[in-house]
């Protein structure tokens, strides 16, 4: 094979995602990492069991430069979201709930990015991202792969682990709002818990808090009831509410306590509905690529910039458009405006005229398709091909923590074999890896 330099870090991580298939997850360690007392055994269980696909034994390789776009995109967009016209523009029509403040900021925003050639590329922000827990715990059970890349062991740049700033950030919310009072108690609410795929990382919570002192009850919204002015959750009263419920402004029947508390300041819940109308509803992924309007809310000339070079172009669709988008839709990625996890979403390229036509009566955005990039894996002897995707974990306009998703299909998931969670290798500025020496000798073997 013959030699060449790649002094680019993009082009060496490029490189590297689509030769090198090397195992990096030692699951050995990654055991050790999930496990903390007797009862661990059912948890454990529960992942190889039942998901299977939860975590990829590969790195995805990222530019340091990405990634460091990818944090100065994050920071520019706390600072729109503070302006008073976004805020304006956001909440005028939001829903209700969302109308009331809150001193807290809302934990785990995610945000989630395709690789291009011209770098990151904004996909969608959530506010109550899943999986920091499980990636922070996968980071911690990586090898080196080809002494090419050696990540940073899942510490942050502080040196704090990852575990250990996720639980300082939920003090955090607290002390915001509620100062020096005592966190007893905090309830991980989800509907039908026990049936969601991330009910390992529910646990996992439950064990952190724990383990800190706090008190932490996994629940349905259904189960929580007001009395007497307090949020409870049986006798006990709650605290804080880890809100994981995709009921955003708390308008199904079962949100009804949580509702009432958001209400009532009865309870510390976050992320809340108010961070969700800011932040993620995808109709702001239109305002994100309109320099026009960021400029005429007063959004600082370098952040224009930023999001005209990270988000896609986003229109709203409206019936008015109906033909010019159905005639360019293989250009388009429709998304409903208030979805989640990818549900009711679909590529121009793959829709039948009848999706197409709910597309049009419903609340939809169009987005310009920046297409996942490709990673390389070998499963069960074969080496296959598989898409891409990039999390930022982030608060307070900061990463916490960068993961990635492996996957095959139209969307993310986690029935790829070879795929799921997989952790993020940052190649330098400038690598001095000669590409002959690389991914030849580290053959992939099963740990």
């Amino acid at each position: 094979m013959p030699q060449a330099r790649l002094t680019s870090s993009a082009s060496l991580a490029s490189w590297l995602n689509q030769r090198c298939a090397c195992v990096t997850l030692d699951r050995g360690q990654l055991l050790h990492e999930l496990c903390g007392d007797p009862q661990d055994g059912a948890l454990l269980a529960m992942i190889g069991d039942a998901r299977p696909n939860l975590f990829s034994d590969t790195t995805v390789f990222v530019a340091a430069r990405d990634l460091a776009v990818m944090q100065a995109f994050v920071a520019a967009h706390e600072r729109i979201v503070a302006l008073p016209g976004w805020q304006a523009r956001a909440l005028a029509d939001a829903p209700s709930a969302a109308t009331i403040s809150s001193r807290a900021r809302s934990v785990f925003m995610g945000y989630d990015f395709h690789l291009d050639d011209d770098g990151p590329r904004l996909i969608e922000v959530n506010t109550n991202a899943g999986g920091g827990l499980l990636n922070a715990a996968l980071a911690r059970a990586q090898l080196a792969c080809c002494n090419a890349v050696r990540g940073n062991g899942g510490l942050l740049g502080s040196g704090t682990d990852a575990a250990t700033e996720f639980l300082t950030m939920f003090r955090e919310e607290w002390r915001r709002a509620r100062g020096d009072a005592p966190l007893t108690h905090v309830a991980i609410v989800d509907e039908a818990p026990a049936s969601q795929y991330l009910l390992p990382e529910f646990l996992l919570f439950q064990r952190l808090f724990e383990r800190s002192g706090i008190r932490a009850s996994i629940c349905d919204p259904a189960e929580l009831r007001v009395r007497e002015g307090k949020l409870c959750f049986g006798d006990a009263v709650v605290d804080l509410v880890y809100n994981r419920s995709t009921d955003f402004a708390f308008e199904q029947p079962a949100s009804t306590a949580l509702r009432d508390a958001w209400v009532g300041d009865l309870a510390v819940i976050t992320p809340h509905p108010r961070a969700h109308a800011l932040y993620a509803d995808k109709r702001h992924l239109a305002l994100l690529s309109d320099a026009a309007f960021l400029e005429s809310i007063g959004v600082a000339p370098a952040d224009v910039a930023l999001c005209t070079q990270v988000v896609p172009h986003t229109r709203l669709v409206a019936r008015e458009d109906a033909d010019t988008l159905w005639q360019t839709r293989r250009e388009w990625f429709f998304k409903p405006a208030s979805g989640f996890g990818s549900k009711a979403a679909y590529r121009g390229d793959k829709l039948t005229r009848r999706v197409f036509d709910e597309i049009i009566a419903g609340d939809y955005v169009a987005q310009r398709i920046v297409s996942p990039s490709p990673r390389i894996r070998q499963v069960e002897g074969a080496r296959v091909e598989l898409k891409s995707d990039l999390r930022a974990y982030a608060y307070g306009g900061e990463v916490q923590l960068f993961a990635a998703r492996l996957y095959r299909g139209q969307t993310t998931n986690f029935r790829t074999p070879g795929g799921g969670f997989a952790a993020v290798a940052a190649v330098p500025d400038k690598p001095q890896a000669n590409i002959g020496k690389l991914g030849e000798a580290n053959v992939p073997t099963a740990l």
